[in-house]
């Protein structure tokens, strides 16, 4: 830090928002913790942090815009913790709307999906680099804080980590290991959690054709179906988030088959296990989610505002390819 400086920040900092695993904040700690001797100065550090994360937020911001949803699916595939990831940042920002961007990068996991979701949200350009540069200001000043109100108790510990030379080089190392393992588990255990029974897209087309045919629901926030405004013909609308709240207006005598666009149907499994286990004959999540339905060549429609008003005599409705209409697209109330 004393021989790179303000340099090493700068780089330290755009690199976490790009997305590579080297934490800033210790960075900008330690750099508060220099201000107080007058080796660095706090406005330049605020700048440069600042200017730093704008240009990682834009970059993903203009990928959101250009690629949409497609680049928080990647995101969330690689994040290390899926189950947390793209559909909770929706969630944030359907509740908070765009002042969520202020307190994303105070956020695990929102602080990395949030500005590609501004950009795939089509939120204006200068309105998205007000928010990111407040949002910016905010962190980079608090840890720049930090490191200033706890410059004695460093100045203790620096000696020592210095002291220790490649030993604390590889401790780091080996925490860093330590804590990529642990999220690693977190998905495999997710994994078995969440194993329930799935649904394959050709066994629904053909069930949906046939006199017990089950209720479709789309899972996915509200934010999500408006950035892809497709659905399976005749599927209920009931978020993820609220489906325990809206459980006793879904059939229990009929099948559920609950669908998504979230890596491994995190959002459907999810979903699913929760009906079955509060006694609902059977709730199965569709294999590969809505993608692999559109891939498989089945029939979509366009997501409408209509709300039905209780769902358990609701039957879904579905055409064939060749004749496929716009009838009852529903969205849960």
């Amino acid at each position: 830090m004393a021989r790179l400086g303000l340099g090493f920040v700068f780089v330290n900092v755009m690199l976490e928002q790009l997305g590579v695993p080297v934490p800033a904040v210790p960075t900008l700690v330690l750099a508060g913790a220099m201000t107080g001797e007058g080796r660095l100065s706090f406005p330049v550090l605020m700048v440069a942090g600042i200017g730093a994360c704008l240009l990682g937020d834009s970059a993903w911001y203009f990928a959101g815009q250009r690629y949409g949803g497609r680049v928080m699916s990647l995101l969330c595939r690689v994040s290390l913790t899926p189950d947390a990831c793209v559909s909770q940042a929706q969630h944030t920002f359907s509740r908070w709307g765009s002042s969520a961007l202020v307190f994303a990068k105070f956020i695990p996991g929102l602080s990395m999906v949030a500005p590609p979701l501004a950009g795939a949200m089509r939120m204006r350009l200068p309105r998205f680099l007000a928010l990111s540069t407040l949002s910016a200001a905010l962190w980079v000043g608090a840890a720049l804080t930090a490191g200033l109100l706890l410059r004695p108790q460093i100045e203790k510990l620096l000696p020592q980590a210095a002291s220790l030379g490649g030993s604390a080089v590889l401790v780091v190392l080996l925490l860093l290991g330590a804590y990529v393992a642990w999220k690693w588990l977190e998905r495999r255990r997710l994994r078995v959690i969440l194993a329930v029974e799935r649904i394959g897209v050709d066994e629904l087309a053909r069930q949906l054709q046939s006199d017990d045919a089950p209720l479709v629901v789309d899972v996915r926030t509200a934010l999500a179906r408006s950035l892809d405004a497709r659905v399976i013909p005749g599927a209920v609308h009931v978020p993820a988030q609220e489906i325990q709240a809206h459980a006793s207006r879904l059939p229990r005598e009929r099948e559920v088959v609950l669908y998504c666009s979230c890596p491994n149907e995190v959002s459907a499994a999810h979903a699913a296990r929760w009906l079955l286990e509060h006694g609902y004959r059977r709730a199965r999540p569709l294999q590969g989610g809505l993608d692999a339905w559109a891939g498989a060549g089945h029939p979509l429609e366009t997501a409408t505002a209509a709300a039905p008003a209780d769902l358990r005599h609701r039957n879904p409705v579905y055409r064939a390819p060749a004749t496929v209409k716009r009838s009852r697209n529903e969205q849960f109330p």
